[in-house]
C-alpha cells in the first residue's frame, strides 16, 4: 500500500509538472505554472485597486501625460491575451516601479530622479510590462505552491523525531528554499524582464542604448543610497554591474528591432 501511494504521490507531481509547463515570449525559457492566466489577472486588478485606495496618487499633470503616453507605446508592442493596461503614478520618494499580473504598472516619482527623460522612462516600463508579459508572477506563485508542498511532506516525514530536530530542519528548508530557490530565480526573472524590456522599448521606438545609460545612473544611485553593499547570494536583483554588461550582450538584437518614431 505505501509503494502505491508513493508511486501515485510520484505520478501525479509528474503530470502537474508536466501540464504546468509553458514557455516565455522572446527567450523561450521554460517555466512552471500552476495557475490560470485568468486567475493571475483576477489577482493583479484586485491588489492594484487595493493599492491605489492606500498609497497617494501623483496629481502632477506633465507627469501622468508622460507615463501614459511611454506605457501606451510599450503595451502596443506586448503580446499579453486578456491584459487591462493600466498605468499609474504614486506619488512616493521610493526610486522603484512594479507591474502586477494582467498589466497594471505603478511607477513611484521618486524613479524619475534616475529616468531623466523619456528614453530612460521607457526602460523602466518596458522592464515592468515585461514581467507581466513574462507571467512571472505566476511563476512565483506556483513556486511558493511547490515549495509548501515540499515543506509540508517533509514536516510529515520527521513528524515522530525530537521536536528539537523537527524545528531545525523545517528551519534549514526554509532558509534553503529562500536562499537556494527563490532568491535566484527573482534574479533569473529580473535579467529576463531587462532583456524582453530592452526589446521592447527598441520596437516601441526608444533607443535601446539608452538603456545601459539608465542603469549607469541607476547604480550610481544604489552606491550612494548604500543598497549596493547587500551580498550577491541576497539579493532580489542582479548586480547593477552585470545588469549593464548583460545589456551590453543583448543590445544588437535590440538594435536590429529598432525603428526611431
Amino acid at each position: 500500500m505505501k509503494s502505491f501511494k508513493k508511486l501515485y504521490f510520484v505520478c501525479s507531481v509528474a503530470i502537474i509538472l508536466l501540464c504546468g509547463c509553458a514557455t516565455v515570449p522572446e527567450t523561450g525559457r521554460n517555466q512552471l505554472l500552476l495557475v490560470s492566466s485568468s486567475e493571475e489577472i483576477q489577482l493583479g486588478i484586485t491588489s492594484f485597486e487595493k493599492l491605489k485606495k492606500e498609497t497617494p496618487i501623483s496629481k502632477d499633470p506633465q507627469i501622468n501625460e508622460l507615463v501614459q503616453k511611454v506605457g501606451r507605446r510599450i503595451a502596443a508592442v506586448a503580446n499579453l491575451p486578456g491584459a487591462q493596461w493600466e498605468f499609474v503614478v504614486f506619488d512616493s520618494k521610493e526610486a522603484n516601479a512594479f507591474c502586477l499580473p494582467g498589466g497594471k504598472v505603478g511607477v513611484y516619482t521618486g524613479i524619475l530622479q534616475v529616468t531623466k527623460n523619456e528614453a530612460g522612462l521607457a526602460t523602466v516600463i518596458g522592464h515592468e510590462v515585461a514581467h507581466a508579459v513574462a507571467r512571472h508572477g505566476g511563476e512565483r506563485i506556483s513556486q511558493a505552491l511547490l515549495l509548501q508542498t515540499g515543506e509540508s511532506l517533509l514536516g510529515k516525514a520527521i513528524s515522530t523525531a525530537d521536536p528539537k530536530i523537527q524545528t531545525a530542519t523545517l528551519l534549514a528548508y526554509g532558509v534553503g528554499a529562500t536562499v537556494g530557490v527563490q532568491l535566484p530565480y527573482s534574479r533569473l526573472q529580473e535579467s529576463e524582464a531587462d532583456h524582453i524590456g530592452l526589446i521592447y522599448m527598441a520596437r516601441a521606438g526608444y533607443d535601446p542604448r539608452e538603456a545601459i545609460a539608465f542603469w549607469q545612473r541607476f547604480a550610481e544611485y544604489n552606491r550612494a543610497q548604500g543598497s549596493a553593499n547587500v551580498p550577491t547570494f541576497l539579493r532580489t536583483h542582479p548586480l547593477d554591474e552585470k545588469r549593464i554588461e548583460q545589456m551590453k550582450v543583448w543590445l544588437p538584437e535590440a538594435l536590429s528591432q529598432y525603428k526611431p518614431q
